[in-house]
Order: C-alpha cells, then sequence, then structure tokens
C-alpha cells in the first residue's frame, strides 16, 4: 500500500449489502483485533509514572496564579533513581508570602522512598521564589500542598 491508497481489505472478508454499505464478514478477525488493542492499551496504563497535584488554600481563587505555579514546579522537577512504590507519594506543605518567597517548607507526607521525599523538596527550592501573590489576594500568604505522586 502505497501513501493515498486506501486500505484494502483482503478478498471475502467484506461484502456489499444491498444498500451499498460496506459490512465486516469476517468478525471473528474483528474481535481478534480489538482484543489485541485493548490488551496493548492496558498494557501501556499498567507502567506507573509520576505526577503531580497543586492544591491551595480554598479562598485562593486566582486561576492563572495557581496554573503558573504549577507549571514552575513541575518544570523543576528531576525524577530520582529510585521512585516509591506505585500508589507512593510525598506531600510537600510550602506558605507562599506576599512577595513570592517560600517559607515553612515540609515534607507533610512520606512516599516509601528517601530518594523521592527528597526530590520532591529539592524541587520547590529550585521553583522558588515565585511571583508575587495577586492583589486581589487580602492575606499575606497562602498555604499550598504540593502532591508528588507516583501513580499506575
Amino acid at each position: 500500500m502505497t501513501h493515498g491508497e486506501p486500505w484494502r481489505a483482503p478478498s471475502g472478508s467484506i461484502r456489499e449489502d444491498s444498500a451499498g454499505a460496506r459490512a465486516a464478514h469476517d468478525t471473528g478477525a474483528l474481535a481478534v483485533a480489538v482484543m489485541a488493542l485493548c490488551l496493548s492499551v492496558a498494557t501501556l496504563s499498567l507502567a506507573a509514572a509520576p505526577s503531580l497535584q497543586v492544591y491551595f488554600a480554598a479562598d485562593f481563587k486566582d486561576q492563572a496564579y495557581r496554573s503558573k505555579v504549577f507549571k514552575r514546579v513541575a518544570g523543576s522537577w528531576s525524577m530520582p533513581a529510585e521512585t516509591p512504590k506505585p500508589g507512593g507519594k510525598a506531600v510537600v506543605v510550602v506558605t507562599i508570602r506576599r512577595g513570592g518567597e517560600t517559607s515553612g517548607t515540609r515534607l507533610h507526607h512520606r512516599s516509601g522512598s528517601d530518594a523521592w521525599d527528597a526530590a520532591a523538596i529539592q524541587t520547590l527550592s529550585k521553583a522558588a521564589p515565585f511571583d508575587p501573590l495577586p492583589k486581589s489576594y487580602a492575606p499575606d500568604s497562602v498555604e499550598v500542598h504540593f502532591h508528588f505522586a507516583y501513580a499506575d
């Protein structure tokens, strides 16, 4: 088959009905193909991968600022050689002050991997300082929880 040519089924495997529509004749082959596709998708989804979720205090509503913080932290992440078991996550709590500097960084929940936990803390050190808090946000600081997960 060359580029631009339509795919053609082997002869005898398709038929044309009275309306001119083509229908699959060999449903067994189709079922096998669908099952193979499902198995390959299931295999891909079994691999664990890192993920980041960021939670701001409930009264913090500025979505653009949230997005900037997320992107900055995600861009600072370096995958350590040692990972936790799938499902493990490190939760790091940070206070972002009015000027964007951070304070009170602490590991709130361990992942089960010292290297993963250290990488999570180091990521926040690399990402800081952040932009100043939005003027529309009255408090002088906001607490943010960063969940560095190794998920299925």
